[in-house]
């Protein structure tokens, strides 16, 4: 709908009438040069040629019978090179193959006898102006939806397929710019509303000035500010405004204008968050209401997939700081386990504790006490990760205060009272600690323990050539933080010369291992599975024979391990 401002002229449909007889040609000049812009001519070849110098008409009106070439043959020309215009025929005879080769080759939509009755042929080319418009409406609003889903993906696709936020910025304006034509397109990235970032250009990134600030056209700052300052595209509902490049101040929002400007400001929004300001300019080629209206769904769709990659890059940008301060966790709790073991010329420990994650839960302890007695333990806090390793933590440093007693305590007493110090914590969390706690003193080869329902220990001689059989001690009370008082017997075991008491934690004895290591190279095997438990510890232990390394049967079990899925700890002490 026109505006009462607008006075342009509305433009007349083309209309072509090709006859060899002059009066006809005059007769119906007359009739339709007032509604029409008209063209005519006396032959199909001219006829073809006016076509190629004025391009489609809306209506071409051809006699049937000719010289040089036949109405119907003319049509059927113009129908390949012309499909949306409409053809009328006119003839003195009603020869019924010329209606039918008219009608299938010529695309016509009337045939009509000569004479011909002026008001029914007027009513006929109103009917034909009318389904043209029809016509050329639906083809303009298919082609309009065809560019814009085609415009749509490119961006889109170019936008996905960026390995990060900077390079789909620069992704995007390279798409856009290419896509309508732009001399030069540039993204001003706005970083919590107010800050202009790093320029991106179509061309290349921009340079920062000396004083490290990106330098702005001084055509934009007043547009810029105001977007900024005063979000008029979120409370006006603008979404492109129209710069002259005459003076820095003169934009307007008024589509009209649009062929007469320089440049196009958008803003970037999405869920009325300012996100950036594209600009886009061309100098020769007028912007088309149309091009506009595009260039806007596809910054609102772009604007969409730029907050998505905004907080994909925190979401990243926050996982590489999380797993940069749990490195330095990771080394902190790792410094809290012992990093020197006692070793004398009677007896050997060694220790060793994988998280499953960057911390855990598991840890070991090893405290020689002034009197003499060694104290051994290996814990396992429920859970992983951080929650696990606070607790961990916690647990390790009760542990220490508790054995450096003057006098060496014993170990179900030393149990009661972790219990009692970590108690209300472990319940309000909702978390306990499975735990087995040793006291050996080497003068007399007694071993005291106390057991907070952790795996039974295992214990072993390694004095003959093959190990004897295992056993394991099974006195166990209940796991730390079930009851408020914990109470259980302590096991009383005798160590001599090349025997080996180990401690494990869960990890490792249900650690899913692979079963058939003749399977695990064929891709795509199902390989089958099962569980360590004590008794394939017992297989590989008995492969390491009689000196037995810790650290080399840990990496033997994590080789043949599927996944780590629970922190591994093992701890043994072996009397020579």
């Amino acid at each position: 709908m026109k505006s009462p401002m607008d006075t342009r002229p509305i433009e007349k449909l083309k209309m072509l009438i090709v006859d060899d007889e002059p009066d006809n040609l005059d007769l119906l000049y007359r009739t339709f040069r007032l509604d029409f812009q008209v063209l005519r001519s006396e032959s199909a070849i001219s006829a073809l040629e006016l076509l190629e110098e004025h391009g489609e008409v809306a209506i071409i009106i051809s006699d049937q019978r000719m010289p040089e070439m036949l109405g119907t043959e003319f049509l059927s020309i113009t129908a390949e090179r012309f499909p949306d215009t409409i053809r009328i025929v006119l003839t003195a005879y009603t020869d019924v193959k010329d209606l039918v080769d008219a009608i299938n080759s010529g695309k016509v939509f009337k045939y009509i006898t000569k004479p011909w009755n002026q008001q029914q042929l007027q009513a006929v080319i109103q009917q034909a102006a009318e389904t043209y418009k029809v016509l050329k409406q639906r083809t303009d609003e298919l082609r309009r939806s065809l560019r814009r889903e085609s415009l749509f993906n490119v961006v889109i696709t170019a936008i996905r397929e960026s390995l990060d936020y900077r390079s789909m910025l620069q992704t995007f304006v390279r798409a856009v710019g290419k896509a309508f034509d732009a001399e030069t397109c540039m993204l001003y990235p706005v970083e919590g509303g107010v800050q202009i970032t790093q320029p991106i250009s179509a061309q290349e990134i921009a340079v920062p000035t000396t004083s490290g600030a990106y330098k702005i056209d001084a055509y934009l700052q007043d547009l810029f500010q105001n977007i900024i300052d005063q979000p008029m595209c979120i409370n006006t509902g603008a979404k492109s405004f129209y710069l002259k490049s005459s003076r820095c101040n003169d934009y307007t929002i008024d589509q009209s204008l649009a062929n007469s400007i320089d440049r196009i400001v958008l803003p970037c929004i999405y869920k009325g968050s300012l996100l950036g300001i594209l600009t886009l300019s061309r100098c020769e080629t007028a912007w088309s209401q149309e091009a506009v209206n595009l260039l806007e769904m596809v910054v609102e769709q772009a604007a969409i997939a730029i907050s998505q990659a905004k907080l994909y890059q925190r979401t990243q940008q926050q996982a590489e700081q999380m797993r940069a301060e749990l490195s330095v966790a990771r080394q902190v709790q790792n410094n809290l386990l012992r990093q020197t073991l006692p070793t004398n010329d009677r007896l050997r420990v060694q220790a060793c504790c994988h998280p499953a994650r960057e911390v855990g839960g598991d840890f070991f302890e090893v405290y020689q006490h002034p009197q003499g007695d060694l104290w051994l333990a290996v814990g396992d806090v429920s859970g992983k990760g951080v929650p696990a390793a606070l607790f961990m933590a916690s647990a390790i440093s009760v542990l220490r205060r508790e054995l450096g007693q003057e006098i060496s305590p014993n170990p179900s007493e030393v149990m009661g009272n972790l219990n009692h110090i970590l108690f209300d914590d472990l319940v309000s969390t909702n978390c306990f600690i499975t735990m087995i706690l040793a006291r050996y003193r080497p003068e007399t080869g007694q071993l005291l323990y106390a057991n907070a329902g952790h795996l039974y220990p295992m214990k072993y001689s390694s004095n003959c050539s093959e190990l004897s059989e295992p056993e394991y001690p099974t006195t166990r009370g209940i796991p730390l933080g079930i009851r408020s008082n914990w109470i259980a017997p302590t096991g009383d075991l005798s160590l001599a010369s090349g025997d080996v008491f180990l401690l494990t934690s869960d990890g490792i004895t249900e650690a899913t291992m692979r079963d058939g290591q003749d399977l695990e190279n064929l891709p795509g095997t199902d390989i089958p599975t099962m569980l360590l438990q004590q008794s394939g510890l017992w297989k590989l232990l008995r492969k390491e024979g009689t000196t037995i390394d810790l650290k080399h049967l840990l990496q033997e079990i994590r080789n043949k391990t599927i996944a780590q899925e629970d922190d591994q700890t093992i701890l043994s002490l072996e009397v020579l």
